[in-house]
């Protein structure tokens, strides 16, 4: 994590701007890009912009739709995220880049005169067993579980070859995989429940263990629309 992220986090009020979605679970270090039409939300994003840049992208519960103009059930962990790239648009609309900077644990939303939700949370952050050997030997499993789905001469391929021989935390490295596996939602949200680094590689590993090819998401990532 760079160290403005470290400052940042360790500024951090607890409470968070909810920005609720059906179909993004974004992980730290992760980047993602947003187009922001609804009022509730140019106003959540004006908001962050004048003061900490920080969202909190968390997902909606199966069911949403028939909520969505009111409270709908949200998960219970989401991703505190910093708006790195904003640019405001003439009719008020806004396209962003926001990139992951901590799991947080929703521990209650907060009433306040907003048109968005807010609440008060608790930072999440990794949990990392001093084992070397055991994080090293993870690292060479979840290689093997994913390098084989990519085709050796692919772009793809190196890029991750890359990732798993450079020094990018195991933790990062399982984020940022997550984040850009077409997995079903519901396990990226488990991944992201996980703060215990081993056992989230573990939970890969054995999701990926049979080969299957596989597509990464594009780069920088298409715009979701709230």
């Amino acid at each position: 994590m760079m160290i403005d992220d470290q400052e940042i986090l360790e500024k951090f009020s607890g409470m968070a701007r909810l920005f609720p979605l059906p179909n993004i679970v974004l992980f730290p270090e992760a980047v993602q890009g947003l187009h922001i039409f609804e009022p509730r939300y140019r106003q959540m994003t004006a908001d962050a912009i004048h003061d900490d840049h920080l969202i909190a992208l968390v997902l909606l519960h199966p069911g949403w739709e028939n909520e969505y103009d009111d409270v709908p059930e949200i998960e219970k962990v989401a991703c505190l995220g910093r708006i790195t790239q904003a640019e405001k648009l003439l009719d008020g609309r806004y396209n962003l880049r926001l990139r992951g900077l901590s799991r947080i644990r929703i521990v209650e939303e907060v009433r306040t005169d907003k048109l968005y939700r807010m609440a008060r949370v608790e930072l999440m952050p990794d949990i990392v067993p001093d084992d070397i050997t055991k994080l090293m030997e993870l690292r060479r499993r979840l290689g093997e579980a994913i390098l084989p789905r990519f085709d050796p001469q692919g772009p793809a391929y190196h890029h991750l070859e890359e990732l798993f021989h450079g020094d990018t935390p195991l933790g990062h490295l399982c984020d940022l995989l997550a984040f850009s596996l077409p997995l079903p939602l519901p396990f990226k949200q488990s991944l992201l429940e996980q703060p215990h680094v081993d056992l989230r590689a573990e939970l890969m590993i054995q999701a990926l263990s049979v080969p299957e090819p596989i597509r990464v998401r594009k780069f920088p990532p298409d715009f979701s629309r709230n």
